[in-house]
Order: structure tokens, then C-alpha cells, then sequence
């Protein structure tokens, strides 16, 4: 808190507005109050191990402990949009394993990641500049620059988790 309504904040607030299942917009009206107020939580799906659920109906992304819910993030995932000709921007649904990571910038013929966390082929946890409350990536799983270097800071995924990916 800066008591600035910066970019983690509206990141926040698009987390919690996608938790509590109300509209989506980043401004802290009197739904989002209440939403706050009443502790509207996502419910993790996961029982044992530390887990990234990403959670793609929602499109949030969570981070699980035992069942218990660590944290909640925004996330946007794969638009569903057709690119290079004929591949379509998916997230890949299943369980997966982070396999590898790199500690800075990594670019690509598509973009940019962000210290990404890999979990299947060229698809990862990363950061990004601009990361909306709903999908546009290419199927990777997008946050917001400032949350994968507080998941990297507190090595909250370090190779070897699982990352579940469902809708």
C-alpha cells in the first residue's frame, strides 16, 4: 500500500471482482465493497502439495498449499484467437510440471515473457506489461510484472511445482 491506486492495485481488484463472480471493470464500487467486505475467496480444487491452479473460466490464477488458498491473481490467458495463419492462442488444459525457468526477459517470435516459468512446451507463467481481466495471450498464463517478481522473491514456484490448468 502507497496509497496510490496503481497497476497492483487494479490487478487486485480485478482478482477479487472475478473471485466474488461480479462485473469486471478495476473500479471499487459498492459491489466490489461488499465483495471485500464478505471475504469472497476463490475455492482452490486442490487438496495436497503446493499447486498453481489457473483457473480458466475465471481466469484467475491460484496459488494452494495443502487445499488452503495462498493467494489469488489476476491472470489472462490464451484469447482464443487464430495467429501466424492457423495456430490458435489456447491454454493447454491439464496437470503439468514446471520444467524450466528464466531469470530475466525472454523473446521469441511472439512477444516477450517475462522471467517465465515453463510447464509445457513453450507455454509459461510469466510477466507482462499488460495483463487485462480477460484472455489475450497467445496460451501462455500472463501476470502482471510486479506479481511474478513477488512469485520469484518468495520462490512460490520453483521447477519441479505442479501447475493445474482447468475450466
Amino acid at each position: 500500500p502507497d496509497g496510490v491506486f496503481g497497476d497492483t492495485t487494479e490487478q487486485a481488484v480485478y482478482a477479487l471482482q472475478k473471485a466474488a463472480g461480479i462485473a469486471v471493470d478495476g473500479v471499487v464500487g459498492p459491489q466490489t465493497t461488499a465483495a471485500l467486505a464478505r471475504g469472497a475467496r476463490p475455492a482452490p480444487r486442490s487438496t495436497a502439495g503446493h499447486v498453481i491452479e489457473v483457473d480458466l473460466t475465471r481466469d484467475l490464477l491460484l496459488l494452494v498449499t495443502d487445499g488452503h488458498l495462498d493467494a489469488a491473481l489476476n491472470t489472462s490467458t490464451g484469447g482464443g484467437y487464430v495467429y501466424t495463419g492457423t495456430d490458435v492462442a489456447v491454454t493447454p488444459v491439464g496437470m503439468f510440471t514446471i520444467f524450466r525457468q528464466v531469470d530475466g526477459m525472454v523473446t521469441d517470435n511472439l512477444g516477450q515473457l517475462w522471467r517465465p516459468k515453463f510447464f509445457v512446451g513453450g507455454v509459461a507463467l510469466h510477466g507482462d506489461a499488460f495483463v487485462p481481466p480477460y484472455p489475450v495471450s497467445h496460451g501462455c498464463v500472463r501476470v502482471s510484472n510486479e506479481a511474478i517478481d513477488w512469485i520469484w522473491a518468495q520462490n512460490l514456484a520453483p521447477v519441479g511445482t505442479t501447475v493445474w490448468v482447468y475450466g
